[in-house]
């Protein structure tokens, strides 16, 4: 399916830059009011990147670490890739315990270690060879997933996106934030609301910008207003991006998607998330078996900076939940669309 619009006015952010000589990752913890790049010149400073949500959403997050792999590179000698790899595993075992929960952070990281078992000599030429491959295959996928998420969406739709699923999730373009600009594009998709994500608020700081850096004007709502918003007919389409895929359709992803879906099937409104098929981990049977991170509780006590709790509480922070596949009206990935997912139909797809 041939997109039939511009690419470039609707793909204006790059959260992830290589220089040849260091990884500059846009530092979404300093957005919307500054832009700036933090300097990665070895690996542990892009563990800490991924660790700290200096750059976050799942393909992002495995592409920040297979260029970290390259500069893990810089620091050993060896005769050829296999030699290499040896080498390099206790940087690879640094980078895949940054950020448990994406499956793209190990998938990433496991091409790595093949394009080294294939290399001879040049091994070096094919690490950084299998690193800009992953971005680049990682932008041709979001455009073409946002034409496939697109084409289902009825002309004139409203939507509802949770957390940040665009161009500073990805390579660029964005996962279920490229199909809202995919539908944008093609005047199917008239209004974008936000949910604003706690605690780290993506959908506040992160969405509504990047959404306004293409011309779209999108409508912030507090997390707790959208089963509200979904009772007044206001969207038809809650849109959501994945951080793994189960062999049975279950979805991690951000905090607060599970209840989103919840509150879409009650009041009529499909539920499509869209994601890379390296999202896609046929090895984990269902949800149940997904380990979930949960961060520091201090995070749920400010907002800004500013405490906004009582002292001397406690808190629980899970960053993740499971939505399970009864719940999905469809997953897109640029291999095609999976209406009503179960094991079956993963498999069929995947397999």
């Amino acid at each position: 399916m041939e997109a039939d619009f511009d690419f470039d006015r609707y793909d204006r952010v790059r959260p992830i830059r290589w220089t040849g000589d260091a990884l500059e990752l846009l530092d979404q913890r300093k957005l919307p009011f500054a832009v700036e790049y933090v300097h990665c010149g070895d690996v542990r400073a892009v563990a800490e990147a991924i660790a700290n949500l200096t750059v976050r959403g799942a393909p992002a997050i495995g592409i920040a670490a297979a260029w970290g792999a390259v500069l893990a590179a810089r620091d050993v000698e060896a005769s050829n890739g296999r030699e290499a790899l040896e080498r390099l595993e206790p940087a690879l075992a640094t980078l895949n315990a940054a950020r448990p929960t994406a499956v793209n952070l190990a998938w990433a990281l496991a091409r790595m270690r093949r394009a080294l078992l294939d290399a001879g000599d040049a091994w070096r030429v094919a690490l950084d060879r299998e690193a800009n491959a992953i971005a680049t295959e990682d932008l041709a996928a979001n455009r073409r997933m946002g034409a496939l998420g697109a084409a289902m969406i009825e002309p004139g739709s409203r939507v509802l996106t949770h957390c940040n699923t665009g161009s500073l999730a990805t390579a660029g373009f964005g996962t279920a934030l490229g199909v809202i600009r995919a539908g944008v594009a093609q005047g199917r998709i008239d209004k974008v609301y936000a949910g604003e994500t706690r605690p780290w608020l993506q959908g506040a700081r992160l969405t509504v910008w990047e959404l306004q850096q293409d011309g779209i004007v999108p409508t912030l709502i507090a997390d707790s207003a959208a089963a509200h918003l979904m009772r007044t007919g206001a969207v038809q389409w809650v849109i959501v991006g994945a951080d793994r895929i189960c062999a049975n359709g279950d979805t991690a992803n951000k905090i607060g998607t599970y209840q989103l879906a919840i509150a879409a099937r009650h009041h009529g409104v499909k539920f499509m998330v869209a994601a890379p098929s390296s999202t896609v981990d046929l090895e984990t049977p269902s949800g149940d078996a997904i380990h979930i991170e949960e961060r520091e509780a201090t995070e749920m006590f400010h907002l800004g900076g500013v405490r906004t709790a009582a002292n001397d509480i406690e808190a629980w922070n899970p960053v993740f939940d499971v939505t399970p596949h009864g719940l999905i009206d469809v997953i897109v990935t640029e291999r095609g669309v999976i209406e009503h997912p179960d094991e079956a139909a993963m498999r069929a797809a995947f397999a």
